[in-house]
């Protein structure tokens, strides 16, 4: 039988992260169902760093310590992992207030611009807009290479990643997780939930209580348009009330209607409605004629019921550790994120670069206010 001293069930972001981080200290296995890591909300991310997201909660300030892991290219990623792109919030009458910014150096928070600025920056806007904040700090995430890079650094550092292999049922045996997947049983000293939108089901096959965490499907489109000039159009958006576009090519971009539809853990698709959404509120908000749907795509972000993101050891299931819950910002937490679930993994107290936080923030069963 296998013995490792860590299975990490889950081959996204969340868990390839975590096996780079954890890899080098322990013998690690990672388990995923999917005959590649990532097929599912990892590979189809829209990911940008923006350091306003989250407003004042806890999960802002993990992707504000995940910045300078990026600059740095963690973990030994051979290119660089943010482009800076930029975002604007657009702002209309009696709705021009951004939210909690207090808290951001100066660097990462948003300026007011009134319209005039705003034309200069992005011609071509509907009259309804009054002006809006501008972020320079936002920036475009490599995705795949970030997702590569971990996975790399955890073979590197001993970790077994097996795709193909899903985990069909857990229990306790001795004071460990007997493992059971359709490739032979596994004994481990820590189980880790890092399965995303079937987070509660790889919960329930170990026979520990679910969290309630709900699937929502997210839609993006891209639209060629009747314009030039565009893959450095900002990431805007209306303070993430209704959409957001950004430019992807020459004369076209990818738009999102915000859609947060709930439903089961599968591998989503894109419903028309949905699509045809993201198209209007486009046309909507700028006069840049839609000449075509070039592509369209969708993906779950999952949340818990109090969308706090859940880190930490469940206190009634000795040994099951959820990393879970990342709603709409694991991507851009991922650096942080990791660090903060290996020390809780291996016991070890916080250091500097995550300085600030409080593990209590994101104890599975509690629920924030």
């Amino acid at each position: 039988m296998e013995t490792y001293d860590i299975v990490i069930v889950g081959g996204g972001i969340a868990g390839a992260s975590l096996a780079a981080r954890l890899a080098g200290a322990r013998r690690v296995l990672l388990l995923e169902s999917e005959d590649i890591c990532g097929r599912h909300s990892t590979g189809r991310s829209v990911a940008f760093w923006q350091a306003s997201l989250g407003g004042s909660s806890p999960e802002r300030r993990l992707s504000v310590l995940s910045k300078p892991m990026f600059d740095s290219n963690w973990p030994d990623c051979p290119t660089p992992l943010l482009r800076t792109r930029g975002a604007i919030h657009l702002t209309r009458q009696s709705h021009e207030e951004f939210g909690d910014i207090e808290g951001l150096e100066s660097a990462n928070r948003p300026r007011r611009i009134d319209r005039s600025e705003l034309d200069s920056l992005l011609p071509g806007l509907r009259e309804q807009w009054t002006g809006g904040w501008l972020e320079p700090s936002c920036a475009d995430i490599d995705v795949a290479a970030f997702h590569a890079a971990c996975l790399a650094t955890a073979r590197r550092a001993g970790a077994t990643i097996a795709i193909d292999r899903a985990m069909n049922s857990a229990h306790r045996e001795n004071g460990r997780w007997l493992v059971e997947t359709n490739a032979g049983s596994v004994l481990t000293a820590t189980l880790v939930n890092a399965a995303g939108a079937w987070g509660d089901d790889v919960a329930g096959r170990a026979g520990v209580a679910p969290l309630g965490l709900v699937p929502k499907r997210r839609t993006v489109v891209q639209l060629r348009v009747g314009r030039h000039g565009l893959r450095d159009v900002p990431f805007v958006t209306d303070l993430h009330e209704s959409f957001y576009f950004k430019g992807e090519g020459d004369n076209s971009v990818w738009v999102c209607p915000l859609d947060e539809t709930s439903a089961d853990p599968c591998d989503a698709a894109p419903e028309e409605i949905d699509v045809a959404i993201a198209v209007d509120r486009f046309e909507k908000a700028v006069d840049w004629p839609v000449e075509a749907v070039e592509r369209k795509w969708a993906g779950l972000r999952t949340f818990a019921p109090d969308r706090a993101m859940k880190f930490g050891s469940d206190p009634q299931a000795p040994g099951f550790f959820w990393c879970v819950g990342q709603g709409g910002m694991g991507i851009q937490t991922a650096p942080a994120a990791s660090l903060l679930c290996a020390c809780l993994v291996l016991g070890e107290p916080l250091g500097e670069e995550l300085a600030g936080l409080d593990t209590a923030d994101f104890a599975p069963r509690s629920l924030r206010s």
